[in-house]
């Protein structure tokens, strides 16, 4: 257990990105109600997904990360978390069989309500309001009434979480995953895409893969693991009053465990050493992510891995780096090497998302090509120092929205109004998501082939 830490003890240190909520009263009892709900999460998961990340640490996996900007009460929809499963699991799929590497799989789901600001107040023409935080804190609508954090919506964010993570272990364990549909994965979209032919391609060898070891007795009905998967939920843990009342003691170990989901990571605005976030996420034993954005320094993310992961256990810190595509050459290789010199077991995960917004026509955006382009670097730097590029952490969708431009089907900035949904910021759409992935899975088997290349040589 984490020296001098409680579950509150984050509440006697400095704090960002807080609401201000009017009824404090109301706020206490409402994490007073929530401290008796049942955990949304287990610690046995929360393990099994340490360990999972502790093989992507030693160089034998890849994470994939991925989901909503920030989830809303309004969207909460089965067909859209169907939707949004269905394209996960096609990344999954052609990193696996491209990559020829086990993915450990973890969405930004069931949890990811709050979001930081850069302002706290949101100007509309004349009207200042405060900035919407996420539906977990106060509304979208730019009106007063709808700007005021509410607690109440604690409740409705549990409840959300709640069957959103009913509908996706039904989904990972009931059949769903069947690797004898991957045909079936396709959405209607994605039928008509340019890469649909290089998917269609891939379904046919999984296809090919599944006659052959049904042949020899290898089916889904005797090997669970070919119709069933491990998925895992994650989320910014920003609004710590929330996690604080989500916290449990795991009856096995007697280790404090957030249950609001399997990772939590802290965010690039609020990652100080010596305030609240931190402080709580040091205690938890869920594994933690820690975004890496480019005002942090090699000293100070050491000063970081230590207090998040004392011990140096595998799987238990994944550093998620965020710099943007012009940037990342300059930071990346300096942190990658302190943490090298150090001995520090993490695993480096690419967010080729947030350093890369831009404003085009009044809405935010993010080119396809500088994504691309950041997560390419994060591999060809990774392998000029011999490290490991262990993940992506994208925001996406199963929808066909046009939040981001570029991509085979080419949105351009006039095509940003068609369906611009999001809540936040712009997302990748599902035809966005799986090009991606094929990069990525030719990233991995183009290092694969040199690593093999260096065994032989050697």
């Amino acid at each position: 257990m984490a020296k001098n830490w409680t579950p509150s003890s984050w509440r006697d240190l400095p704090i960002q990105q807080v609401p201000d909520y009017p009824d404090a009263d109301a706020l206490v009892a409402t994490e007073a109600r929530l401290k008796k709900f049942p955990p949304l999460v287990f610690a046995g998961e929360a393990r099994r997904l340490q360990t999972a990340l502790g093989r992507v640490a030693d160089g034998q996996g890849f994470l994939l990360q991925g989901g909503d900007c920030a989830e809303s009460f309004a969207e909460h929809e089965a067909d859209n978390i169907r939707d949004f499963f269905r394209v996960f699991l096609q990344m999954a799929v052609v990193l696996t069989f491209g990559g020829q590497q086990p993915v450990v799989k973890v969405g930004r789901i069931a949890g990811q309500f709050a979001k930081p600001r850069s302002s706290n107040i949101e100007k509309m023409g004349d009207v200042e309001l405060p900035s919407y935080r996420g539906d977990i804190i106060n509304g979208i609508d730019f009106d007063e009434k709808s700007r005021i954090p509410d607690p109440e919506r604690q409740i409705m964010a549990y409840r959300q979480s709640a069957a959103t993570l009913n509908l996706l272990r039904a989904f990972a364990q009931g059949g769903y995953a069947n690797l004898d549909n991957a045909h079936q994965w396709m959405l209607g979209f994605i039928k008509d895409s340019p890469q649909a032919e290089r998917y269609q391609a891939l379904a046919d060898r999984i296809s090919e893969t599944m006659e052959f070891m049904k042949a020899i007795g290898i089916t889904p009905d005797s090997n669970p693991s070919l119709r069933e998967t491990d998925f895992f939920t994650s989320h910014e843990a920003l609004l710590l009053g929330y996690e604080e009342a989500l916290t449990r003691t795991d009856s096995t170990s007697g280790d404090y465990y957030a249950t609001s989901g399997h990772m939590i990571w802290i965010g690039d605005r609020t990652r100080q050493p010596d305030h609240a976030h931190v402080e709580f996420c040091r205690g938890i034993k869920n594994p933690v992510g820690l975004k890496c954005g480019p005002s942090l320094d090699p000293e100070e993310l050491i000063r970081l891995i230590d207090i998040l992961n004392p011990a140096n256990e595998a799987g238990r810190l994944t550093l998620i780096a965020r710099f943007g595509h012009e940037k990342v050459a300059d930071h990346l290789p300096k942190l990658i090497r302190a943490v090298e010199r150090e001995g520090k077991k993490v695993v480096w995960s690419c967010d080729p998302m947030h350093g890369n917004t831009i404003s085009l026509n009044g809405y935010k955006t993010r080119p396809f090509e500088r994504v691309l382009s950041e997560v390419e670097s994060f591999f060809q730097i990774h392998r000029a120092e011999g490290t490991h590029p262990g993940g992506i952490h994208i925001e996406m969708t199963g929808k066909d929205v046009t939040e981001c431009t570029g991509g085979a089907r080419a949105i351009s900035a006039d095509d940003l109004s068609d369906r611009y949904h999001t809540h936040c910021d712009p997302r990748l759409n599902a035809t966005q998501a799986v090009e991606l992935a094929f990069l990525v899975a030719e990233l991995l088997k183009g290092g694969r082939t040199s690593e093999k290349r260096v065994a032989v040589n050697s």
